[in-house]
């Protein structure tokens, strides 16, 4: 006899919507879907017939979020089609950028998504009437990322100043050391982040998929390595070859494309998690102690602990960010962010980033006038979906082995999927 179906329509506190459906017989869970019911939104095709001058722009409307992702992947598509290198001030200014979305998301899906899951409130406005305090410094921490991307790219959402090969625009030396003290200001509420998510109790899950992260010798790389790293299967591959190495398919239940490994057949997971557990040795000092003191060192599988992942991340993005304002304000990278000279070729490109919720692809293909024949986007969400699945089928089995309730085994489902961060908008790009 069948148990008592789990149907979650709209999954709260996540981007996008999405629908949860769980159902068990004789004590074996027959569906597990997260199903994706926004319908496709085009991107790829709205970029097409564009210039690549235009393209950028387009596909930074994907997200909300994640716009100075899109927007830096479509450059470095453009850049790898032209043959450009950027300089190394340049390429300064493009990881300030990321890391102001990092600011953004990870504040925000901390504090008003995920945390009140563990405070037992149905929203994150009763924290703000128990924790005011804790509410005004979460959104504290949002609204230096927004200022973070105002000041590099022009504006907090979809940049304007980052084009092909450089920037239109930089602040003063003046401007880039009051960002440094902003920022260092920071920190220490960032490092009580990472305690609080790490005192949260989770479930024992360990994911049995693959992690996917950039990696760089010697860095924590978020925008300038063109190096992909399956953690768990432990071979690389250049993001050029990206649609050798990564396969998209459909699924019946999801208008969201699923992905896995070609050479494994695997799911797997790219986030905050994946990038710890390929360079946790990187992090800045701060935020290596930080994860370390929260016992969160490679090679950590349980999903559930992306949340804390995150609040690394926090850390490591302002003492990051400070540091490399510090340097801009003292001259110290080479060459200058004025945009380097190019010539429109055709060709094919592929562009990849660490976006805030994980790796991002962009593929464009040019003519000889640098008009977009055609697009393709592969984005975190929609990587992360089949190994979400895999995951929320393994903790379901494990919880109704152990006697759980619906109630309980609803709650920590959702718990699980808004541990992976996703935004179902972006899957359906």
């Amino acid at each position: 006899m069948a148990r008592t179906a789990i149907n979650v329509d709209h999954v709260a506190r996540v981007e996008g919507h999405g629908d949860i459906h769980l159902r068990i017989e004789g004590g074996q869970v027959t569906r597990c879907e997260l199903a994706v019911v926004e319908p496709a939104r085009l991107f790829e095709a709205m970029v097409a017939h564009r210039s690549f001058r235009e393209a950028a722009y387009v596909a930074s409307r994907v997200c909300g979020i994640c716009s100075a992702s899109h927007v830096v992947t479509d450059l470095r598509a453009v850049e790898a089609i032209f043959g450009v290198v950027p300089t190394d001030r340049t390429e300064a200014l493009r990881e300030m950028l990321i890391y102001g979305s990092y600011l953004q998301n990870h504040a925000t899906h901390l504090f008003v998504f995920a945390a009140p899951d563990f405070l037992g409130r149905p929203s994150v406005f009763p924290v703000a009437e128990t924790d005011p305090v804790l509410f005004d410094r979460a959104l504290g921490l949002k609204a230096l990322g927004n200022e973070l991307c105002c000041a590099v790219g022009g504006r907090s959402i979809h940049p304007i100043t980052a084009v092909v090969g450089g920037f239109t625009h930089e602040l003063s030396a003046a401007e880039y050391l009051a960002l440094a003290e902003k920022l260092e200001a920071a920190q220490e509420f960032a490092v009580q982040a990472v305690d609080l998510f790490n005192g949260f109790t989770v479930p024992d899950l360990a994911t049995e998929g693959d992690m996917l992260a950039m990696v760089k010798p010697g860095e924590y790389p978020v925008c300038d390595s063109n190096t992909v790293r399956f953690v768990r299967a432990g071979y690389e591959f250049d993001c050029q070859a990206v649609n050798d190495e990564i396969e998209e398919y459909a699924v019946d239940h999801s208008a969201a494309l699923l992905a896995r490994a070609k050479r494994t057949g695997t799911p797997y997971m790219t986030a905050a998690l994946a990038r710890l557990n390929a360079s946790w040795e990187h992090l800045s000092k701060t935020a290596r102690y930080a994860a370390a003191k929260a016992g969160l060192r490679p090679l950590e599988l349980n999903p559930y602990r992306n949340n804390v992942a995150q609040a690394v991340e926090l850390v490591d993005a302002l003492e990051r960010c400070a540091r490399l304002c510090r340097r801009l304000a003292a001259d110290e990278f080479e060459g200058t962010s004025v945009p380097v000279a190019y010539e429109v070729r055709a060709g094919r490109g592929i562009g990849f980033t660490e976006a805030p919720r994980g790796c991002l692809f962009h593929e464009l293909e040019l003519d000889e006038d640098g008009t977009v024949l055609r697009a393709s986007i592969i984005t975190p969400t929609a990587q992360n979906v089949a190994n979400l699945e895999a995951d929320m089928r393994r903790l379901a089995e494990a919880m109704i082995a152990a006697g759980a309730s619906d109630d309980e085994l609803q709650l920590r489902i959702e718990e699980l999927v808004r541990a992976y961060d996703p935004c179902l908008s972006c899957s359906v790009h």
